[in-house]
């Protein structure tokens, strides 16, 4: 487990602390009308930390049954293909489209149970564009990992990519008349410039992923 590997997982982690669910819905059950209540955040982010933490799970043992029929610079040249991949659809997404938040912001006032059905909801939501965590998986199934440094390489990304959230809600807490109005900034910049934000986030996702692939390819 090399040094490279785990900063470019970091990184990647970092990329994946800015989507809907891991940054954005925390955020507005921080804005919340009424009382803080941690132990509904609490609920919410440990919530969606363990779906990410099963589904890589589950896609870790898929990824695994396919590379046992591939040669391992194979694998490589396709982690590769996917880093290429993930740069070129980047420049798919249009800076000027302003993102719905309605939808979300209604959800978090619910109950725990709902609570609990929204970070379900944002998980299975963002499947479709998990692609850093998709690449962070592709990664690590390159590697050369035992299942124990691979179950504890997950559960560190799933960590990190909450942490932003968890520094905000810490934040909220100590400094509340100063940090709500930088929590609104943050709130009407995702609605107006999130799809351009996805942009920047899949191209960083993609140069991270090619990079590895290449400096394992052609340089270890």
């Amino acid at each position: 487990m090399g040094t490279g590997l785990l900063l470019a997982l970091a990184g990647l982690a970092l990329l994946d602390s800015t989507s809907i669910g891991t940054l954005f819905v925390p955020i507005w059950l921080m804005l919340a009308p009424g009382r803080l209540r941690v132990g509904r955040f609490a609920v919410y982010l440990g919530t969606i930390t363990v779906f990410y933490f099963v589904v890589g799970i589950g896609l870790v043992l898929g990824a695994a049954q396919v590379l046992e029929h591939l040669d391992g610079r194979v694998a490589l040249w396709g982690q590769l293909v996917i880093g290429v991949g993930l740069f070129v659809v980047s420049f798919r997404f249009d800076s000027k489209k302003k993102t719905d938040t309605t939808k979300w912001t209604r959800r978090v006032g619910g109950s725990t149970a709902a609570l609990v059905g929204v970070a379900l909801l944002a998980g299975v939501v963002e499947l479709a564009t998990m692609l850093p965590y998709l690449g962070a998986i592709g990664m690590m199934s390159a590697a050369d990992l035992t299942p124990a440094q691979t179950g504890l390489l997950l559960a560190g990304y799933c960590v990190v990519m909450v942490v932003p959230a968890l520094v905000l809600l810490a934040a909220r807490i100590a400094l509340r008349e100063r940090v709500e109005p930088v929590l609104q900034r943050i709130s009407r910049w995702f609605a107006e410039k999130g799809a351009g934000a996805t942009g920047w986030i899949l191209g960083i996702a993609g140069f991270l992923v090619a990079r590895d692939a290449v400096a394992r390819l052609f340089f270890l």
